[in-house]
């Protein structure tokens, strides 16, 4: 199993670090694209901060914002886990004659979340997770930051699709709108409580003409599926037992739990309606919002600053060689000097990462001694010159010396 990890989180950093390919703003391609060139500064620059704008709210929201509120529910919560979702996907692929009572318990025997775990349930959906891993872990690291605006841009959402007719009630499915306080909520529910469909739809369609450009929206159709001319089609009817249990407090702005239904899947015992977020389950998988990060333990540690300021150092010290205020063999001569110290200094630096070494040749305060002694030297050779100390015979013995020392002198030669 520790195997297997190791190779989906390599995996999964490749997938997230890969760049997906440019879109047209006109017709979004399935799961939309970073903003292609060209895009408003001002919406570049949103994208590259810890918090999501509205515009990648939206992108990131409408593929799963007419599911049921339960699915929608349990989609939020296992986003959070992206490594765990590949997993179970891989699993469901391997074992695909697991269904019901025989699927509950042989998920006994799995360490994923729960949240996770409810989605084998669902393959389109944990396929869908699991192939769009870049959507997934945005996804997750919007929920866990902004969970009042994720759910009050399905919400949003919801009422385009209602507005364009293309939200309403069917064989499959049921909307109820409600008001609470000067809000609209819809809701979508199964007609059947123990069965739900799975809703497919082209969010550039179901939810009229897209207001962004730069961000086309996100969309996912299962293999076999012929797009045709309704606005939302679904999947087969999934018997799903207690196997749902998540829900959309629309008016609170997070999702809870049904515990009853909780413990009859996962055979356990909570009593606790609110959702928590577990960062052991979140694996190696990094949190994008640095306050988030630090509310489960991941936060920045202390030789990563120390690396972050030394790195802010070595910047400075090589502008400062650009400019000529440092010479540049300063280095090597700092090296010589940390022979002479028996290497001391060189295991000073080790334990400073290396900033010993870089400080040499990166001081300035040093560099203008260096240069300032070198001058006295030039003054002073000069006056003897001009005194005649530099003679011919001192200029011989410098020849002497070089006999001496090389062989090449009078004396050197028999």
């Amino acid at each position: 199993m520790r195997t297997c990890r190791s190779v989906i989180a390599v995996a999964l950093s490749l997938a997230l670090a890969m760049p997906a390919p440019a879109q047209t703003p006109t017709t979004a391609p399935p799961w939309g694209a970073p903003a292609p060139a060209g895009a408003p500064a001002a919406a570049t620059a949103a994208a590259s901060s810890a918090a999501f704008s509205q515009e990648e709210l939206d992108q990131l929201v409408a593929p799963i914002a007419l599911y049921p509120d339960a699915l929608l529910a349990q989609v939020l919560m296992a986003s959070t886990y992206p490594l765990e979702v590949v997993e179970a996907e891989r699993w469901v692929k391997a074992n695909p004659g697991l269904k019901d009572k025989a699927l509950e318990d042989a998920l006994q025997q799995q360490q994923w979340d729960a949240s996770v775990k409810s989605l084998t349930v669902f393959p389109q959906v944990l396929a869908m997770m699991s192939e769009k891993l870049d959507w997934t872990q945005k996804l997750g690291d919007a929920f866990l930051a902004q969970q009042k605006e994720v759910l009050a841009t399905a919400q949003a959402l919801r009422t385009k699709a209602v507005a364009q007719g293309s939200l309403k009630d069917s064989s499959e499915q049921k909307v109820t709108t409600e008001k609470s306080d000067s809000t609209t909520i819809i809701k979508i529910e199964p007609t059947n409580p123990e069965v739900v469909y799975v809703p497919t739809y082209n969010p550039t369609v179901v939810y009229g003409a897209w207001p962004y450009p730069a961000y086309p929206p996100y969309y996912y159709y299962p293999p076999g599926y012929v797009a045709g001319g309704a606005l939302l089609g679904f999947t087969a009817g999934i018997i799903v037992g207690g196997a749902l249990w998540g829900g959309c407090n629309w008016g609170r702005g997070d999702v809870n739990i049904n515990v009853n239904r909780y413990n009859n899947f996962n055979r356990t015992n909570i009593s606790n309606g609110n959702f928590q977020h577990s960062a052991q389950h979140r694996g190696a998988v990094p949190y994008r919002d640095k306050g988030v990060a630090q509310q489960y333990g991941r936060g920045q540690s202390a030789s990563a600053a120390s690396r972050e300021q030394f790195r802010g150092r070595a910047e400075a010290g090589q502008q400062s060689i650009q400019r000529g205020d440092v010479p540049r063999d300063a280095g090597a001569r700092a090296s010589a000097s940390n022979r002479d110290f028996g290497g001391g200094a060189s295991a000073a630096n080790r334990d400073f990462g290396g900033s010993g070494r870089s400080s040499s040749a990166f001081d300035t305060s040093r560099a203008s001694q260096t240069r300032d002694a070198s001058g006295r030297g030039s003054s002073s050779m000069s006056s003897a010159r001009s005194s005649g100390n530099m003679s011919s015979g001192a200029r011989s013995g410098g020849g002497g010396g070089r006999g001496g020392g090389g062989g090449r002198g009078g004396g050197g030669r028999r």
